[in-house]
């Protein structure tokens, strides 16, 4: 199938407004539940772990789930530019599921590891502090918009899609790729 013909039987699709609608509504009850959980999980109890376990193994994890998150949406945005509209579906596809294992390790470590202090000090102190305030919020802001473009995609209301996307994408990429270069700058500073 040509690329055209990929995109001409996609935009064909009608779309479907009652998933649109339970999705939608699926979209606050994640988002309202996640931003509940960060909250939580900044509080200064921790669920104990069995001796001799350890989530240090989550940090690089969060990273290289991010910048493969990353590598998606690069991926998902080259296709739907050429045309190849199924290929765009598995790009993104992957990048929601990376996202969930992302989000589930994350929980996971915060709920159970106290958190790493930034040791640094000078101007990388102030460019780390700057990337990770903008990379929290984003995050948190972001959440819904995604969770809203993929519901529009999804459901084939694409020019809703499109015009979502055009802001969603660029925020969710920073987003993905931040989560990384805060870990990197972290690093040496993990116990």
């Amino acid at each position: 199938m040509t690329p055209s013909q990929d995109r001409e039987q996609w935009l064909s699709k009608k779309p479907n407004e009652n998933l649109s609608k339970k999705l939608k509504i699926a979209t606050w009850i994640i988002t309202s539940l996640v931003l509940i959980l960060v909250v939580l999980m900044r509080g200064p109890y921790k669920i104990p772990l069995p001796d001799g376990w350890s989530m240090s193994f989550l940090p690089p994890v969060h990273a290289i789930l991010n910048t493969l998150v990353a590598l998606s949406l690069v991926g998902a945005l080259l296709a739907v530019k050429v045309g190849k509209i199924s290929l765009h579906r598995l790009f993104i596809f992957t990048a929601m599921i990376l996202s969930a294992l992302f989000l589930l390790c994350y929980v996971a470590y915060h709920f159970t590891t106290v958190e790493t202090k930034y040791g640094g000090d000078g101007w990388l102190r102030v460019v780390y502090f700057i990337l990770l305030i903008s990379h929290i919020i984003l995050a948190a802001v972001s959440l819904p918009m995604i969770l809203l473009v993929f519901t529009s995609g999804f459901t084939n209301h694409f020019q809703s899609h499109r015009k979502l996307a055009r802001w969603v994408f660029p925020i969710w990429l920073y987003v993905a790729v931040t989560g990384p270069v805060c870990y990197l700058m972290l690093r040496s500073y993990y116990p």
